[in-house]
């Protein structure tokens, strides 16, 4: 068997209904043909769009192929316990050019009795903000299920949503059960348990290509709302350069923001985990074992379990999403 080193998989573009053009024009990754492309799926064990290896002596090997392979060697041994063949997380950039559906996820609870599925609790790192973005994340007061119903009903339901101004930098974290959408004019980052289950809530009676309403979950999403009001929704950090400063830590992920100017050394061995790189801005070269790996804006990097060590070598500086499982 070959060595583990730092992975790079192709990505899968997706093109959407609200989908536009910055993934080509911002983070120049060119998806061809599609007219547009709402999504990409940058790593990813989904069954139906597994990420491939794009570099080095693995490449064209799927992700489930490396996990059966080296199990606890890519991924930790508490990590490969726990999920088996499935790798955790899923990592997007998405780019809204309208409004997503208002939508919700089930938990693992819920996705485990329904689907047979892993919840989706995820987070979300604003890349780059059209001037007056906006997106939706909870409620605005406390609700219970009939209040909700009530309003969903008389088409109100958007004047008991949470909407939030967003720039550049800003990070949510949305647990399962949080309704919410990504607003027009936001190039995001996502990282999020393995799972693909929407309910989809209200889509603004848009309508697709060939004239249909998408449809909607309303009975579905029911059970998985959470009706809380929190008093925050938007994640407080304070960033600061050339140290990693943490965003969010959940049982699912952590996710750190490192904002270098200068080279840097990382320690991983007492982290029982991989380890993602998500660049959100600037660009790096990941030196492991004699070999370089550059990154650059828009590029995700999967460090093994068996990789302790790495440099982050920089001239010019970068801002990358550091995401692992504790």
């Amino acid at each position: 068997m070959s060595s583990l080193y730092p992975l790079k998989f192709k990505t899968i573009f997706k093109d959407k209904i609200w989908g536009g053009q910055k993934i080509k024009t911002y983070l120049n990754k060119d998806f061809g043909t599609l007219p547009n492309c709402g999504e990409t799926w940058e790593i990813s064990g989904v069954k139906s769009d597994v990420s491939v290896v794009a570099n080095g002596a693995l490449e064209g090997q799927s992700l489930a192929d490396l996990l059966e392979q080296y199990k606890d060697e890519l991924v930790g041994k508490k990590v490969y316990d726990h999920f088996g063949n499935i790798f955790p997380l899923l990592i997007k950039f998405i780019d809204a050019n309208e409004d997503l559906s208002i939508q919700v996820h089930p938990d693992d609870e819920l996705g485990k009795k329904r689907h047979n599925s892993f919840g989706k609790t995820e987070m979300w790192y604003v890349i780059e903000a059209d001037p007056g973005s906006t997106l939706i994340a909870g409620f605005n007061k406390a609700l219970n299920q009939q209040e909700y119903l009530d309003k969903f009903n008389s088409g109100h339901l958007t004047d008991i949503l949470n909407k939030e101004d967003v720039k550049a930098g800003d990070v949510f974290f949305l647990p399962a059960g949080r309704v919410h959408t990504i607003g027009k004019g936001l190039l995001i980052a996502e990282i999020q348990q393995t799972s693909d289950i929407t309910y989809r809530i209200y889509d603004f009676d848009r309508l697709d290509d060939k004239g249909n309403k998408r449809e909607l979950h309303v009975e579905e999403a029911l059970a998985a709302i959470d009706y809380k009001h929190y008093p925050e929704y938007k994640t407080t950090y304070h960033p600061e350069e050339n140290k990693t400063i943490k965003l969010v830590s959940c049982p699912y992920f952590t996710t750190n923001i490192m904002d270098f100017t200068e080279s840097t050394e990382k320690d991983y061995s007492g982290l029982d985990s991989f380890v993602i790189y998500v660049c959100v801005e600037g660009e790096f070269v990941v030196k492991s074992k004699g070999s370089d790996y550059p990154v650059t804006m828009g590029d995700c990097i999967l460090l093994p379990k068996s990789i302790d060590k790495v440099q982050l070598e920089t001239t010019s500086g970068f801002k990358i999403l550091e995401s692992y499982i504790e």
